[in-house]
């Protein structure tokens, strides 16, 4: 019996195909919210930190990793050279510029003062 039901129409299917496609698209695009920033900076005055890759804070953090839970560190055939990490240089940045603090010249602090009475 042929089905009638409107999900085996070419039309449907193209949808469906299409709409697959659109939220591969998102979840998988570079700079989207599962993704990496348009631009990695550290955060500086007046902000809280948030999700930042791995491979924005070092140009080797596979090996870096692999170093620091001790993978191949007991392979007596083929010994792990020493590590070296190249660290990447990250910009902060700044909602306000903290201004010098002010104090006033000569600073005077004067002792015994008297105790106010009621």
């Amino acid at each position: 019996m042929a089905s009638t039901r409107n999900i085996n129409t070419p039309g449907n299917y193209a949808l469906e195909q299409r709409q697959y496609k659109e939220n591969q698209q998102y979840n998988l695009y570079k700079n989207s919210q599962y993704g990496e920033a348009w631009s990695t900076r550290l955060p500086g005055n007046g902000l809280l930190p948030g999700q930042l890759p791995r491979d924005k804070l070092s140009y080797n953090p596979v090996q870096i990793e692999s170093f620091l839970f001790g993978i191949n560190s007991t392979n007596l055939v083929k010994p792990e050279p020493c590590l070296v990490p190249e660290l990447a240089k990250l910009e902060t940045v700044n909602i306000y510029e903290n201004k010098p603090t002010l104090m006033p010249l000569p600073l005077v602090i004067e002792r015994n003062r008297p105790f106010p009475c009621p």
